[in-house]
């Protein structure tokens, strides 16, 4: 039976050319700075986001952690939403091992965060207060069913935090995916921002691994904040061989992703017992109206047994996210499955 895998972009597995590169990658000590294939993945991931240096960590939650470690010390205070994966998803890692504050505030509906809403956030020159240093946005964001902020918003909070002293920074995981979405150089996304990640693993199908990109004195910083991760990798230019390979092959490929997830989200509409959310890129958010006798666990395990898995996220509802390895055919079973499981109940 073929598996039809859409819980996640980052079950991608690499390309044929991802092998062959990884099979002939040059490599060297990354510590000492002597893999030539790191050093240009960090060079070549820089110069496409419009930045000064990169730096190649083993994944997005330590490229976000690295960059807090960097921009923040010990008290200090980072703004960013209720929602966003750094907040939710990484295990405190802020707070953990950093002792950084997150002062949170809601994500809309289209993943910003009200302007107004971080201006008043910014703490005032009180000592007993914790200092506000940067702020964090998400593009695309998971949490708000893969919704993209525009250049137009993001150079709105670069300018209210330059205003009042802070650093940006951008959790981008899927930013290639924004740029497909909205057709615009992927530079103008991050124009202004102190530094993003963005990750190699998700849709464009390296095995591991993320580039952490801001200015050169930033970068030197997040390097030792990596270190001190556990990050700092030896020959690790068989990995960076592929992320080379993602960001020259992948990047250009991702509408398509996208125009198979509006395939699926459509095919699923027409289902009885399903309500689906506006696609915005490769993530179709959907959930069981109340007449469905199953929760979304039940549907899940029912759907595997076809072949077909898809992410429960609760008791109703469900994500489906496309990447290079679902094609139409398999848009068709996904689809076939659904009707089956729910004709059943």
């Amino acid at each position: 039976m073929k598996i039809v895998d859409l819980r996640s972009d980052t079950v991608t597995h690499p390309t044929p050319a991802m092998w062959k590169a990884m099979a002939l990658a040059k490599v060297g000590d990354d510590v000492y700075g002597e893999d030539p294939t790191v050093n240009r993945l960090e060079a070549l991931a820089a110069d496409r986001l419009g930045k000064e240096a990169g730096l190649f960590v083993a994944s997005g939650t330590m490229g976000n952690l690295a960059a807090l470690l960097a921009h923040c010390g010990r008290g200090d205070e980072i703004i960013l939403g209720d929602k966003a994966h750094t907040f939710v998803y990484e295990q405190g890692g802020m707070a953990a091992l950093g002792g950084i504050v997150p002062h949170i505030l809601p994500n809309q509906e289209d993943g910003t965060l009200r302007l107004a809403d971080i201006e008043g956030a910014i703490r005032g020159h009180n000592l007993h207060f914790p200092r506000t240093r940067l702020i964090c946005l998400e593009n695309t964001h998971n949490n708000c069913h893969g919704v993209v902020l525009t250049a137009t918003y993001t150079a709105e909070v670069v300018a209210l935090a330059r205003q009042h002293g802070l650093k940006t920074h951008l959790d981008g995981a899927r930013i290639f995916n924004a740029a497909a979405a909205l057709e615009t150089d992927i530079r103008e996304l991050v124009a202004g921002i102190d530094s993003v990640t963005f990750c190699l693993s998700k849709g464009l199908c390296a095995p591991v691994g993320s580039v952490l990109c801001g200015d050169a004195d930033f970068i030197a910083e997040a390097r030792r904040a990596r270190k001190i991760l556990g990050g700092a990798m030896r020959q690790a230019g068989v990995l960076a061989a592929a992320g080379i390979v993602a960001l020259e092959e992948m990047t250009d490929r991702l509408a398509d992703d996208h125009a198979c997830a509006q395939c699926l989200a459509e095919g699923l509409a027409a289902i009885p017992g399903l309500e689906v959310y506006p696609v915005h890129t490769n993530m179709v958010y959907f959930a069981l109206k109340d007449e469905v006798p199953l929760t979304a666990p039940q549907v899940q395990e029912r759907l595997a047994a076809h072949g077909v898995r898809v992410l429960a996220r609760d008791a109703h509802s469900f994500r489906a996210v496309t990447h290079y390895w679902i094609d139409s055919e398999a848009i068709d079973q996904a689809l076939e499955a659904m009707r089956a499981v729910l004709a059943n109940v």
